[in-house]
């Protein structure tokens, strides 16, 4: 499979420094092997945050785009041959003492035996267990990107569906391979909404899936849930980050949105409309090329959503996105 194309233009931290000549460039691999780990490589004690654990990967040299230098550096850090990879993420970072533009790309396939080719020790990982490996600053992003799937299922309200066959229809869903939920039952009442979401929290934990509530901290404490997601209403009230520990997700609509996301500290937003859809039919999409624009201003994975569906996910990876979150597409395919 050849290496996709990948735009070079850089992502920029929202908040931080415009581009400047100083910035270091370098290509980073999130490497998967057949079990579904990743690659991660120690960096020696003696160079730029020494110690620390990392994506191998490396600068990218005089006039070299960032497929080549991906395979250079695979083939010189790791002795490995990418032969299928897609872009991940791009982030920006500023260090006190240099800034740097991280270009990721996720590689699922490759020949030949990983090894420390420079005599670095290199470790396989359950993504689920990147947070106990201490990474530099610049790589928190690229762990979540790592960690997250490329589907988030946002749930219909239930209406008139009783409790027992919408979490038969969701357990459906979990069993087709969905591993990130959110729990959206605006007809329900508080008590109503926590009763339901201990039974969900527990089933997608059953399917090895993270589900995610519109609540406040103490009722995704008190359910057993994974992290809150805030509306864009929710998030303008926002003043600081609702979780000590959990996933943070926003939904945003422009880029003061993803400003105010990025200043909460949030994990991974929800971007819309990207298309028509026929829930809001007198709201104007705003393409995949502003799509393109608005990420580039994030520090965090993003998601596509409005009038997605799982044929779009390639398509929200080719515009820098994690991939696609949607109600009715996920729920029903």
């Amino acid at each position: 499979m050849e290496l996709g194309v990948l735009d070079l233009n850089p992502r920029v931290q929202v908040g931080g420094k415009g581009m400047s000549e100083s910035v270091v460039q370098v290509v980073a691999a999130a490497v998967f092997d057949g079990e579904g780990r990743v690659l991660i490589a120690r960096r020696a004690d003696d160079v730029h945050q020494g110690g620390l654990w990392e994506f191998p990967g490396g600068k990218l040299e005089a006039g070299e785009d960032a497929r080549s230098a991906l395979r250079r550096e695979l083939a010189e850090e790791v002795g490995i041959r990418v032969s299928a990879a897609r872009p991940l993420i791009r982030v920006r970072h500023d260090y006190p003492d240099k800034s740097v533009l991280l270009d990721v790309w996720r590689v699922d396939g490759f020949e030949g035996e990983a090894h420390g080719r420079e005599g670095q020790p290199l470790q396989w990982v359950a993504p689920a267990s990147l947070g106990e490996y201490d990474f530099p600053a610049a790589n928190a992003p690229i762990v979540g990107a790592v960690q997250l799937p490329d589907a988030y299922l946002i749930t219909p309200d239930l209406g008139d569906t009783p409790p027992a066959d919408f979490l038969r229809h969701l357990e459906w869903r979990l069993q087709a391979g969905i591993r990130l939920v959110q729990l959206r039952a605006k007809s329900l009442g508080e008590s109503k909404y926590s009763h339901l979401a201990r039974e969900v929290a527990a089933l997608c934990h059953r399917h090895g899936a993270r589900l995610l509530l519109n609540a406040d901290a103490a009722q995704v404490q008190a359910t057993g849930a994974d992290g809150v997601h805030l509306s864009s209403g929710a998030l303008r009230r926002c003043k600081a980050r609702p979780l000590a520990a959990g996933l943070v997700a926003v939904s945003c609509h422009d880029a003061d949105e993803l400003a105010q996301a990025a200043a909460i500290r949030a994990d991974f937003a929800l971007l819309s409309p990207v298309a028509a859809t026929a829930s809001h039919p007198d709201i104007e999409p705003m393409g995949w090329a502003r799509f393109r624009e608005r990420v580039a201003l994030a520090p965090f994975p993003v998601y596509a959503l409005g009038g997605m569906g799982l044929d779009d996910i390639e398509t929200a990876w080719a515009h820098g996105g994690q991939g696609v979150a949607a109600i009715r597409a996920l729920w029903e395919a």
